[in-house]
């Protein structure tokens, strides 16, 4: 489908919409504007622009003395801390490139990438499931400095020395060796060697995809891609005065939705950041109680949590303009749910790690389209392709695969060129990202996802989405979440079967039936399995991908 001529169709050229800046330069800019404002609010400690900004500055110069600079890598292995924003941009600030690592990496996950990448120095956290798994990486791989913050200098002065007093157990030694230094002594690198020229088509950030397609690849995003996708993300914002916004930070900064929807959207419009270590629903209403956060962006897990407690209805939320849900399917009855509880408005959106975050989202005020991911936001462009030939369009009026073209659009995968030339197609002399997923898109410009094409399932020659399945289940009020996966059958070659976790006391026969009645004669459900939990990824997306492994080997 040519959705170029349809009439709401109005691409703008990026390059007189947005301004392209390399990362450092836009913190900067924002440093220079906001001063002694605040950046990062965490557990009760304020940091400012510029605070944050001189320390950026010192790591860049102490990396540099280190040996490490332009067209290195160096790795980020932090919970969300403070010293993550001094660390991002002032490896940037040295010439290097960013590669962000999960908290949650096992001794062999985290070895991997780090030797995929050629990561040299890694920043990490002196935490007992941190600092060891990185520790035994440093034996073990070639990465070859370890660079350790410790969490009591990230607290208020009290709580940090309290923290050293009474939490030893929380704090793993840093050992006295040549290839490890501490956060501080890390800064102390002098500043009379003047810090490179960087280029906004530089690779700024190395972001691993969640590997829910196969083995992690690593999308190279350039600093045009992502001082971009932060504007794009601004311009959204239908309320005004962005300065005064503050973001909750409860997403993890290692994930790319954070990375732009948090870190550098807060930087580019001047706003700050309430950080929280990881997602904890009582520390997180609190925080939204202490430090009156405008804008929350999560992942349906986390609006699912927050409605499960008992505490939502006795926090004061009245500060939160809009809260903006991605990274998984948002189920109608959890939005409603939440808005009901709340008065919140609460929007999905859309994006890939390959385009730097976002595509789409929902309008935060006025109309939009429950079910949809919303419209694209500015310079960016689409085609839906033929689900079979993704050298055609799809035939007008069906469904097709997403394939998105813009400014945040990476450059492709890291050493992995046969990779890159898969994900891509050329139309009209242009580069397009294939998604993967099935989308179509209405008269008013608003996308809906159908499903991912690898996860369809061929019931007797006819293609089932799963999440169309999943969409009638979640409607059962007993029903909290659902997946559904194809399994081998004999005479059909596969059917689906749902797995489900409850709200309230169910009968799996009864829900079956129940379902059924509601499916098409091909969508039917083969059976319907309850579990006290499904599989998630790393940031509390249901895991389609670990469930089928889980089931089918």
């Amino acid at each position: 489908m040519d959705v170029s001529k349809l009439p709401y169709h109005h691409p703008t050229p990026w390059d007189t919409q947005f301004d392209p800046l390399p990362l450092p330069a836009m913190f900067a800019r924002a440093a220079a504007q906001r001063g002694d404002r605040a950046l990062v609010h965490f557990m009760g400690r304020t940091f400012s622009y510029s605070e944050l900004l001189g320390e950026a500055r010192r790591f860049a110069h102490g990396l540099l003395a280190r040996g490490i600079g332009a067209g290195d890598r160096v790795g980020l292995f932090l919970p969300n801390v403070p010293a993550y924003v001094p660390a991002y941009y002032g490896a940037m600030m040295a010439g290097a490139t960013v590669v962000n690592f999960s908290p949650l990496y096992t001794v062999e996950e985290l070895s991997h990438q780090v030797e995929d990448s050629g990561t040299r120095l890694l920043v990490t956290l002196d935490a007992p499931a941190l600092l060891p798994t990185a520790l035994d990486v440093l034996d073990g791989s070639s990465l070859e400095q370890l660079a350790v913050v410790q969490l009591s200098t990230q607290l208020p002065m009290l709580k940090g020395l309290a923290f050293r007093l009474l939490r030893r157990s929380q704090i793993a030694a840093i050992p006295r060796r040549a290839d490890v230094c501490g956060w501080d002594d890390c800064l102390a690198g002098g500043s009379d060697t003047s810090l490179p020229a960087l280029d906004v088509n530089d690779v700024a950030l190395l972001q691993y995809t969640g590997g829910t397609t196969g083995r992690p690849k690593g999308a190279m995003l350039t600093h045009a891609n992502l001082s971009i996708n932060a504007q794009q993300v601004a311009a959204i914002n239908s309320f005004g005065t962005p300065e005064d916004d503050v973001i909750m930070g409860a997403l993890p900064l290692f994930h790319v939705f954070a990375n732009t929807a948090v870190l550098n959207h807060a930087v580019v419009t001047g706003a700050a950041i309430a950080m929280v270590p990881r997602f904890d629903t009582v520390e997180v209403l609190k925080t939204i109680e202490r430090t009156r956060p405008t804008g929350f962006p999560g992942v349906p897990t986390m609006f699912q949590a927050m409605v499960d407690h008992s505490a939502l209805t006795q926090t004061d939320l009245s500060s939160l303009k809009v809260c903006i849900s991605g990274g998984a399917p948002l189920a109608g009855p959890l939005r409603d749910k939440f808005e009901a509880m709340t008065g919140v408005r609460l929007v999905e959106g859309y994006g890939l790690t390959e385009s730097s975050g976002v595509v789409s989202a929902n309008p935060y005020q006025g109309m939009r389209k429950p079910g949809s991911i919303g419209q694209l936001v500015a310079g960016t462009e689409i085609r839906l392709l033929d689900k079979e030939d993704p050298s055609k369009l799809a035939p007008d009026g069906e469904p097709g695969e997403l394939a998105v073209h813009g400014p945040q659009i990476m450059r492709g995968y890291w050493n992995l060129p046969d990779a890159t030339a898969e994900v891509f197609v050329e139309r009209e002399g242009r580069q397009w990202l294939r998604t993967g997923d099935v989308a179509q898109m209405d008269a008013d410009g608003f996308l809906s996802i159908v499903d991912r094409i690898k996860d369809m399932i061929a019931v007797g020659g006819f293609k089932v989405f799963p999440s169309q399945v999943e969409r009638v289940l979640v409607q059962n009020p007993a029903i909290k979440e659902a997946l559904v996966i194809g399994v081998p059958d004999e005479y059909l070659g596969e059917t689906p079967r749902a797995y489900v976790t409850l709200d309230e006391a169910a009968n799996a026969d009864e829900l079956k039936q129940w379902a059924n009645a509601r499916l098409g004669k091909h969508e039917r459900v083969s059976g319907v399995v309850i579990r006290d939990e499904l599989p998630k990824t790393i940031i509390g997306k249901l895991d389609r991908k670990a469930l089928r492994a889980e089931i089918l080997g």
